[in-house]
């Protein structure tokens, strides 16, 4: 079965006309287990995709892997296909190998100002290294020929971790501000800003103390000024959201949305006609709830006006098997690309036309029929 033969959703009887296109990047890999993706759009508009692939999560064989977008990658030439996965990043740290997590892809649209004026601003890749969430560190690799290669990993300042899951945004001043968290004094939500691509850090929070809500893995919303959203994973059963008023500098208390989460990663994009798109799996443990919720079998998207008020907008998946760890980015023709785990075996990409979407309501919470 080819890549571009698996049906978007199995349950569907025909795409939605949202979806333009849906495709597995990779059917037969070195590894038996992927997890955790996450896709940019470079420089000269070419897609780069990155995860992290070995025997298993935690595993000291677990690697960072990218695939690009080419014209005639496909072994039958021709039209843009995925090129065959390449390991980029190990664990290998003093001679121990330790396995890699979360890689994040950002594309800058700007060196900062005492950089090099000749050259493009290089494609960023964040990720992990360590034997658990709750004692990684951050690490950071850079490409100038928009991932064909990559320089030496360096690893990032002490108490810097850098993006946790979701991709960074850039301030209009060119500051990279990344959404992270920690895990190892109950789950807790920080920012980090960095002016120079990574050279150095600022850091903010933890914003809470994770009693209230267990949150990590923030994912930003742009609102009007210097108005930001942050979304985040939670351990309460629902996806909880801060609220900073001056370009992320200070945050709200975290408090719970009305969007189920079932312990999974999200992202989210502010669209340039101010629409919110958020993809996560609309499903949760609250009583009452079907008896599959709380999985990772369900994969959504939903679009607001404002943030704060939610509507469906396309259901990505909904059959046995996990579909998680989304990840989402606008690419310059106005098109939406979202990247996420398919069943630990490969990485979907599905292309959606926002300009399509046919919102609808929730019926007393629950996803549509």
């Amino acid at each position: 079965m080819s890549a571009a033969a698996v049906p978007p959703v199995s349950s569907q009887a025909q795409t939605p006309p949202a979806i333009l296109a849906a495709e597995l990047l990779f059917e037969d890999a070195p590894f038996p287990s992927c997890h955790a993706s996450t896709i940019a759009e470079t420089a000269s508009g070419r897609l780069v995709a990155a995860w992290f692939g070995g025997t298993a999560e935690r595993h000291a064989d677990v690697s960072i892997w990218t695939a690009r977008r080419e014209e005639g990658a496909s072994p039958a030439g021709g039209a843009a296909a995925w090129t065959a996965p390449v390991t980029v990043a190990d664990g290998v740290e003093g001679g121990v190998d330790y396995p890699c997590w979360n890689p994040v892809l950002h594309q800058p649209s700007r060196r900062p100002a005492d950089g090099d004026s000749g050259t493009g601003p290089p494609l960023l890749l964040f990720y992990k290294v360590g034997p658990s969430p709750s004692e990684w560190w951050g690490m950071l690799l850079r490409s100038t020929d928009e991932g064909r290669t990559w320089s030496a990993p360096e690893r990032l300042p002490e108490g810097i971790l850098g993006p946790i899951r979701a991709k960074p945004i850039e301030l209009p001043d060119g500051t990279l501000l990344a959404g992270s968290s920690t895990e190892h004094d109950g789950w807790r939500l920080h920012f980090e800003r960095t002016t120079d691509l990574g050279r150095t850090w600022q850091s903010t929070g933890p914003i809470h103390d994770g009693r209230a809500f267990g949150a990590i893995q923030p994912a930003f919303l742009v609102h009007a000024g210097s108005r930001l959203q942050a979304l985040a994973r939670s351990r309460q059963n629902r996806i909880v959201e801060t609220w900073s008023e001056d370009g992320g500098r200070t945050w709200s208390e975290p408090r719970a949305t009305a969007l189920p989460n079932p312990s999974a990663g999200i992202d989210a994009v502010t669209l340039p006609d101010g629409r919110h798109l958020l993809v996560y799996n609309h499903t949760s443990t609250l009583p009452g709830e079907k008896p599959e919720a709380g999985t990772r079998s369900e994969l959504n998207l939903a679009v607001s006006d404002d943030g704060t008020s939610w509507r469906a907008a396309l259901l990505l998946e909904r059959q046995p098997g996990e579909y998680s760890y989304p990840a989402m980015v606008r690419t310059r023709d106005g098109r939406v690309h979202v990247t996420y785990t398919w069943r630990r075996r490969s990485i979907r990409h599905v292309v959606v036309d926002p300009s399509k979407l046919e919102p609808r309501d929730f019926v007393d919470g629950r996803w549509p029929e």
